[in-house]
């Protein structure tokens, strides 16, 4: 009985003996098996695939000009034939103020316009020829008091008549040559180039004036639209007394609309004129429409640091209202069928000297590549890594440059370290 006792006290150590060889043996497999294959990591397999990088921006829509509308002089509102949101052709009229002291100013410049025009009319007509017919008429009279001063002066000679008689026949020459003379300066003042005429002509033409001035003032109080467009806001009404300077209409012309947004001035030196863009409405986002870059500031705001550009768009869609915000993706860069990596491989992206680890037989390697265009959460690598390389994902940088991996290539679409 004793020895089967001590029989069995012997088995129950073996048994602890083995058991205690057998787990020093696992936790000796386990850790140099480990050394030996490697620690398992996500990695990122690199391959071909077609990139595009945007600048996104938002901004609103706006026509190339915006009018605002107001009235030239005071005056009280009459009528308002339109609304707002109303399209209009150029030329409509859209206020209309109250003329009737206008209409008479344009009666009475137009009556003294019509006596500034008689009366040089009247100097043309009947004054000019009146005074050249006196003036002939003096001339014959001068030319008869000579001959008849001529006649006398030889009879005095002769001492046929008296010195009083000679006398007299020479106070009626001087009287007719100074008839001659005072005609002959009425005829000159009553010809187109006379003093008369020209003082008639400065006052038709001062009329004429004053009469445009009454007219322009008049058409003042008709405000028209001055281009095709659509009415965006309204802010009179009938009744109301306007002066000039006040905006009351805003007129939204019909032709070339534009989105303007703010861009970050360091994405300027990846914008240029012609880049397409996809733009959408903040109330429409899920219904995209095309955009072209037309304009480019040329000077930066120094308070926001951003710069502004306009796009055209060739076919705004029906929905598109001034002044509505828009989320735009402006393409500045595209390639095909490149060598991509997902943005988060690359330790550094942002700096001089990137550099992904890269998987090369079973060990981590960091290698230095050279980057360009990004987007969609991808990046182009232009050099360093070659297609299928495998590189370690966002979630292993905890390992060390050397050490051995095994590498799980997580899917295309997935994202490194999910």
């Amino acid at each position: 009985m004793l020895a089967l006792i001590d029989l069995t006290e012997k088995l129950r150590g073996h048994r602890i003996l083995i058991a205690g060889s057998l787990l020093v043996l696992a936790g000796a497999l386990s850790f140099f098996g480990k050394d030996m294959l490697g620690q398992q990591v996500d990695s990122v397999v690199i391959r071909r695939s077609d990139i595009l990088q945007t600048v996104v921006a938002s901004g609103r829509v706006e026509t190339p000009l915006r009018i605002d509308i107001g009235s030239q002089v005071t005056g009280t509102v009459a009528a308002i034939p339109v609304t707002e949101g109303q399209a209009v052709q150029a030329g409509l009229l859209l206020i209309e103020l109250e003329n009737s002291e206008a209409k008479a100013a344009v009666a009475q410049a137009r009556a003294t316009a019509s006596q500034a025009q008689a009366r040089l009319r009247q100097l043309r007509e009947v004054s000019l020829p009146t005074a050249q017919q006196n003036m002939q008429q003096a001339q014959i009279n001068l030319q008869n008091v000579q001959r008849q001063y001529e006649r006398t002066k030889e009879l005095r000679r002769k001492e046929f008549v008296g010195q009083a008689a000679l006398d007299d026949a020479q106070q009626k020459l001087d009287l007719a040559q100074s008839q001659l003379r005072s005609t002959q300066v009425q005829a000159a003042t009553n010809a187109p180039e006379g003093s008369d005429t020209q003082i008639a002509q400065v006052a038709l033409e001062q009329a004429q004036a004053g009469l445009q001035m009454a007219q322009a003032r008049l058409s003042y109080t008709r405000i028209a639209a001055p281009i095709a467009g659509t009415l965006i806001a309204r802010n009179v009404e009938r009744g109301d007394v306007v002066q000039p300077g006040k905006m009351l209409m805003v007129l939204s012309p019909a032709g070339q609309t534009q989105l303007v947004l703010q861009i970050d001035e360091k994405n300027l030196a990846s914008l240029q004129l012609g880049q397409t863009a996809l733009a959408s409405a903040d109330a429409y986002p899920e219904q995209r429409f095309g955009a072209q870059v037309a304009y480019i500031n040329p000077a930066v705001d120094p308070q926001r640091g951003s710069v502004e550009i306009k796009l055209n768009v060739a076919q705004p869609p029906a929905y598109l209202r001034q002044d509505m915000t828009v989320s735009v993706d402006i393409e500045v860069a595209r390639r095909t069928k490149t060598l991509v990596a997902p943005i988060g491989v690359v330790h550094d992206s942002a700096g001089n000297a990137p550099w992904v680890m890269r998987v090369k037989e079973g060990r981590a390697q960091r290698q230095p590549v050279k980057l360009g265009v990004r987007g969609g959460g991808l990046v182009e690598i232009t050099s360093g890594v070659q297609e299928g390389d495998q590189v370690l994902a966002t979630g292993s940088l905890h390992v060390a440059e050397g050490q051995r991996v095994r590498t799980h290539p997580l899917p295309p679409a997935s994202k490194p370290g999910a």
